[in-house]
């Protein structure tokens, strides 16, 4: 009897050993400078956190400073998507109402109706905060059109994918739901866009990287305790867990659940 309740015991604890999450301890290689971490919360819009994101890790390498407002850009995909059902133009429940998009979305976006700094419309916005007209910068007045080509040019950002099943080197529509506006991506080899991703973030540049069901910003690069690499991702469910709101993903399951990578042209050697 007491054999059978030791060999019960110790599958028990084999049990509960193997049902804990392994932790690894992680070596920065690489941590680019980042604004504090922000909180979607019950929102769709991580594609425009990551993106923008991206925008302001670019500025901070630069020297600059920004730090812009997602709820900005909710309040204008309502906006644009309302129009779009109206005059027919989208059809589906995915279009009319749905907040989910891809970066190039936000870049889009924040051509077409500007962007905002974060600390005039926050993520805890509530509707009843009027959507700023103007934006008050170093004593000057601009409109939030103009503020955004102020930090983010035209064409300054690629829009780069890998589908092994269309022409690489061309731009193709990549066939997924939250590609609703049918943007064009560069279709690279994954072996190529691989070399100008890690060189990017070599070169002190962050990467927008998103998958299916999320998207991040690239701010580093890591090694846990057995030497395996790791990027270093800005999430945006504010800064919680044991990293602050960042992310370690494995070099595997980053390049294995890719779908659509954002970075500067400078960034990738044009």
């Amino acid at each position: 009897m007491k054999v059978k309740w030791t060999f019960l015991l110790a599958a028990l604890m084999l049990f509960a050993a193997c049902g804990r999450k392994q932790q690894h301890t992680y070596t920065n290689d690489l941590l680019l400078p980042m604004t504090p971490v922000k909180n979607q919360g019950k929102s769709e819009l991580c594609w425009a956190y990551a993106m923008l994101a991206t925008i302001e890790t670019e500025h901070l390498v630069r020297g600059d400073s920004v730090n812009l407002s997602p709820v900005y850009i909710g309040r204008m995909l309502k906006m644009e998507k309302t129009t779009l059902s109206t005059i027919g133009l989208r059809n589906g429940e995915h279009e009319k109402s749905s907040q989910r998009a891809m970066g190039q979305t936000l870049l889009n976006m924040i051509q077409k109706y500007g962007i905002v700094p974060y600390d005039v419309l926050p993520d805890d916005a509530t509707d009843d905060l009027p959507t700023p007209r103007w934006v008050f910068m170093l004593g000057a007045r601009y409109t939030p059109w103009e503020f955004a080509h102020s930090v983010c040019a035209p064409d300054e950002y690629l829009s780069l994918t890998c589908f092994p099943d269309s022409p690489y080197n061309k731009k193709i529509v990549v066939p997924v739901p939250d590609n609703w506006e049918q943007n064009l991506l560069l279709n690279l080899p994954m072996d190529t866009l691989r070399h100008h991703v890690d060189r990017a973030l070599r070169q002190r540049h962050p990467v927008c990287w998103e998958s299916r069901g999320h998207a991040m910003c690239i701010v580093g690069m890591a090694h846990d305790e057995a030497g395996r690499p790791y990027y270093v991702m800005k999430n945006s469910w504010g800064p919680k867990g044991p990293h602050g709101g960042l992310v370690y993903m494995s070099v595997r399951k980053m390049w294995k659940d890719m779908i659509a990578l954002y970075l500067t042209k400078e960034a990738f050697g044009y």
